[in-house]
């Protein structure tokens, strides 16, 4: 069992109901949907196309998936969680836009936003101390070649490259989009994220989310409403 702090809009949210449409599963429910037809792109490519962000479920990573410490047990570490939402206030992100991040497209900020930054770090750092030691393996598989020296030091220090100054939100929409298809993609997702694209988006949970086993799909495991005093 793996688990990961993500942040994703509550279930009832619109912006969950849109993108668990748009990548053909709810990590809420676990039910699955048939993927939309476009004129410009048909159900079969669609759904290739978004087999990746389907499996993690609509999400913004704030830290990546890891097994528990054997020191540790899941009631232990939902004891902290819940602790954490209750002293973390809600905020809001001031604009939401449709970015394209290498070949693949998301949901980002319109400019860095530094309490997200902040409330990010506040997270890999709390839970740390619940997180078991990356194995060779798993180092290996992010490819710590490719890193900046930045980011091959936090995935040492906290199993993953993309933590703190390298840190960037991103609720992810696709996989890997072909270059031929991308100005097709972005044009299909502004439309259909329209109503939340070029607004703000308040961050007023976190989830815990799981993987059963390898490669099986994350389900939500909690939804915590940040509900701490603001300053």
């Amino acid at each position: 069992m793996r688990y990961a702090l993500y942040f994703t809009p509550s279930k009832d949210h619109p912006l969950t109901g849109a993108a668990s449409l748009w990548l053909g599963r709810d990590a809420f429910s676990g039910e699955t949907y048939p993927a939309p037809e476009h004129e410009m792109l048909g159900a079969a490519e669609q759904f290739e196309l978004t087999a990746d962000p389907r499996r993690y479920g609509f999400h913004a990573t704030i830290k990546a998936p890891f097994s528990l410490a054997a020191s540790v047990t899941e009631k232990d570490f939902m004891t902290v969680v819940e602790d954490f939402a209750a002293r973390t206030p809600a905020f809001e992100i001031p604009e939401l836009v449709l970015g394209q991040l290498g070949r693949f497209f998301a949901l980002v900020p319109g400019s860095l936003h530094q309490p997200l930054q902040d409330f990010a770090a506040k997270v890999v750092k709390s839970f740390e101390p619940f997180r078991a030691a990356l194995s060779p393996a798993d180092m290996a598989r992010r490819n710590p070649e490719k890193l900046s020296d930045g980011q091959r030091a936090n995935l040492q220090r906290w199993g993953y490259p993309y933590v703190m100054e390298d840190f960037g939100f991103h609720m992810t929409l696709t996989g890997q989009v072909p270059e031929t298809r991308a100005e097709m993609m972005k044009a299909i997702l502004t439309e259909r994220f329209a109503d939340f694209i070029g607004r703000p988006l308040s961050i007023t949970g976190l989830a815990v989310f799981t993987e059963e086993t390898r490669g099986a799909p994350f389900k939500v495991h909690s939804w915590l409403p940040l509900t701490g005093a603001k300053s």
